[in-house]
């Protein structure tokens, strides 16, 4: 009997610490400044987008007119405490469209 409870207070103790793991702030993506965004003009080509955000975390193959660029920054296990997704869309490797704070899911 002492033997089953040593058991269950080691199994008790075991569980009550798994839940104690630290989780770092975890960041995903590009983070843009809104000047950079703001520079961003209709007529631009894509290395001076390029130049002006960085690579594009999203280079679709399936949609080469379009370059996605998203954060987020999650912090421990709460859900994501900032999140930003920007596409840009090139007609003729120009920009065409700048389409800014798209809704992303909220499970991040």
């Amino acid at each position: 009997m002492r033997k089953l409870l040593q058991s269950i207070v080691v199994l008790l103790a075991l569980s009550a610490l798994s839940g104690c793991v630290y989780q770092p702030p975890m960041s995903q993506g590009n983070l843009l400044k809104q000047e950079d965004l703001d520079q961003v003009e209709v007529g631009m080509t894509r290395s001076q987008v390029r130049f002006l955000l960085g690579t594009p975390m999203i280079d679709d193959p399936f949609h080469k007119d379009r370059w996605d660029y998203v954060y987020f920054l999650k912090i421990g296990r709460q859900d994501a405490s900032f999140k930003r997704w920007v596409s840009i869309q090139f007609t003729d490797d120009r920009v065409s469209e700048i389409t800014e704070d798209q809704e992303l899911g909220p499970d991040l």
